[in-house]
């Protein structure tokens, strides 16, 4: 209890001491936990779903989340080959869009990555392994930085799927090489400034989680077999942990709460807490799960209780977060992605369905649902919620939901 005492009164400091500051975007939310603050959102929606806003259907291919900032949306695509981001109006008008580069055109050929803002910059990390600093403003490339060539790494069997993680001066990329596993890079100039060799495995998918700590920040992701606690200053590696699966494909974030971590990943493989010591120097397991195999879905964790759908496991699930016991399971929805806002999971299945679920132990008792039909192809990436607006978007199309 006391080590759960002191993390929450540091990170109720640092909140305040970084309130003015404009914080980096991060993917899944401004906590990077699938969570958003909204308030005063729907209890209940019309029977055929919530009222549709606007659409955007000229984006192109692409899995990825959007992300707001600087009063504005933006989301990646690939439109013949070439990755771009776009730069979308709160009414679903264009400002502009700007080309990255060349993006990942083979196994399920789009955008992977959603962009990082902070202020004026934006960086994208592109299919190929290549990072690329541009303006927020009007998409001009300031530096790249390729993963592949500059540093020791190889891409993996469906294209790099990492949104990077800024920290201050530092943005952190995975390579997933032998020397140069993960990086920190001086975000203004691209310049190296540490480099870990983990445990020189190829890079697995996963968009980093980082937990301030009173002693330290530490960067904690998913690797081929392992999943990795660094020091985000110096980049030295504190612990280790294995997990691996048949793929090696640990798409989903780490999760923190109350103190410790959870780290799950798909094809079977299952979930694991790990009791984190305070200053992030070592992990313990607490429990493992194997009905909590994300895929690439993500979970949430809401009043001690963990909540999200399986891949193998095609359920959705409510887990007790101390003990690990299962409250209820249900197919009622099919798998998918989890986010949550104002009691309420918004569920986004594989199937297209959109439902909206009362998050109780109790029971997965749907509150909403409606039928994905804009869009094209795979119904995988996150939904966000921001001013009452639910955005997700279906491939080459982005939605705007009514949902307060």
């Amino acid at each position: 209890m006391i080590k759960k005492a002191i993390i929450f009164v540091f990170a109720i400091t640092i909140s305040i001491n970084t309130i003015q500051a404009q914080t980096p975007t991060k993917w899944r939310g401004p906590n990077g936990n699938g969570i958003y603050s909204e308030t005063g959102l729907l209890t209940k929606w019309p029977a055929n779903g919530p009222e549709i806003l606007w659409a955007f259907d000229k984006l192109g291919k692409g899995y990825s989340s959007p992300v707001v900032a600087n009063e504005q949306i933006y989301v990646s695509s690939m439109i013949e080959n070439k990755g771009f981001v776009h730069a979308i109006t709160f009414d679903g008008k264009e400002k502009w869009k700007a080309s990255y580069g060349e993006e990942f055109y083979e196994s399920y050929p789009g955008a992977r990555s959603t962009p990082t803002i902070v202020d004026d910059l934006m960086y994208m990390y592109t299919g190929h392994g290549v990072l690329v600093c541009m303006s927020s403003i009007d998409g001009e490339i300031k530096w790249k930085k390729d993963g592949f060539n500059d540093f020791d790494g190889e891409n993996i069997r469906w294209g790099v799927t990492e949104t990077v993680v800024v920290d201050g001066d530092l943005v952190f990329m995975t390579p997933g090489g032998k020397k140069h596993n993960i990086v920190a890079l001086n975000r203004f100039t691209g310049e190296l400034v540490w480099s870990s060799p983990g445990k020189g495995e190829l890079s697995a998918y996963c968009t980093p989680l980082l937990v301030k700590l009173q002693a330290r920040n530490l960067l904690v992701t998913h690797t081929a077999d392992h999943i990795l606690g660094l020091d985000s200053k110096t980049g030295k590696m504190l612990w280790s942990y294995p997990q691996t699966n048949r793929w090696q494909v640990h798409a989903n974030t780490p999760i923190f709460y109350d103190g410790d971590l959870f780290c799950f990943s798909g094809y079977g493989q299952g979930g694991v807490k790990l009791d984190l010591s305070a200053d992030g120097t070592s992990v313990e397991k607490a429990w493992f799960s194997s009905n909590l195999d994300s895929r690439m879905g993500g979970m949430v964790v809401l009043d001690g209780y963990l909540y999200g759908s399986g891949d193998n496991n095609r359920e959705w699930r409510c887990v007790d977060w101390n003990t690990g016991d299962e409250k209820y399971a249900d197919k009622s929805v099919g798998k998918g992605v989890v986010i949550s806002a104002d009691g309420m999971l918004y569920c986004y299945s594989d199937r297209g369905e959109l439902a909206m679920v009362e998050a109780n132990p109790k029971s997965f008792k749907v509150i909403g649902n409606t039928k994905v039909e804009l869009g094209s192809e795979q119904h995988w990436a996150h939904p966000i919620i921001h001013n009452g607006v639910l955005y997700l978007r279906h491939g080459d199309t982005l939605i705007a939901y009514k949902v307060k």
